[in-house]
């Protein structure tokens, strides 16, 4: 992209660009260069993409935290084939898509200072949770629409019992995850951020 710095009359009365393409980069689509000529007379910053000129499944790879945001929850999370991506990570909270192939699971895992919640969407799925990793002794099955509540400091895990990949969204209060986290697989989140055991 050619960048044409703005000077009242050089070198013409409009400014330019108004407005570039998404850009995918880091594979991600977001943030790409637009230009401000209100308080930005010099060059452009770095600014959201608006949600209308990114495809699909771009929109499902970018955070739109900290802002206002309105989503069909059960559409995004049932289009979601990441093992994680975090959709809104706020202040105070933050919110996740999940796919967890079939036999797989989301790893034994406790955040000491952090309450969370997940409901499942799609797929059957098996509950475990307890006080310590060698003590879980609250046991459930969980179907489409089953929602779970874990609190701050307790171990626990999901697996995927069904035939199909399990789609669930989880949210965090506070944020677990950096703001942007995609995880393509299980072997992606452990490499990133380990086991979560944190």
């Amino acid at each position: 992209m050619v960048f044409y710095p703005f000077f009242p009359g050089y070198p013409f009365h409009h400014h330019y660009p108004y407005h570039t393409a998404p850009i995918y980069h880091g594979g991600h689509w977001g943030r790409p260069p637009i230009y401000h000529h209100f308080g930005y007379p010099f060059g452009w910053r770095y600014d959201e993409t608006p949600d209308d000129l990114l495809p699909d499944d771009a929109k499902r790879q970018r955070d739109h935290g900290n802002q206002p945001f309105v989503v069909n929850i059960e559409e995004e999370t049932e289009g979601n084939n990441t093992f994680r991506t975090a959709l809104w990570t706020g202040k105070h909270l933050q919110v996740t898509l999940m796919s967890i192939p079939v036999g797989e699971d989301i790893g034994l895992e406790v955040h000491p200072d952090v309450d969370q919640f997940l409901r499942i969407e799609e797929g059957q799925g098996f509950v475990q949770m307890g006080p310590t990793q060698n003590n879980l002794d609250f046991e459930r099955d969980v179907d489409d629409d089953d929602a779970i509540m874990v609190p701050a400091g307790t171990w626990h895990n999901v697996t995927n019992t069904g035939n199909k990949p399990l789609k669930l969204y989880s949210i965090y209060a506070p944020p677990n995850h950096p703001f942007g986290t995609v995880h393509e697989t299980k072997a992606d989140a452990e490499a990133a951020e380990g086991h979560y055991s944190h």
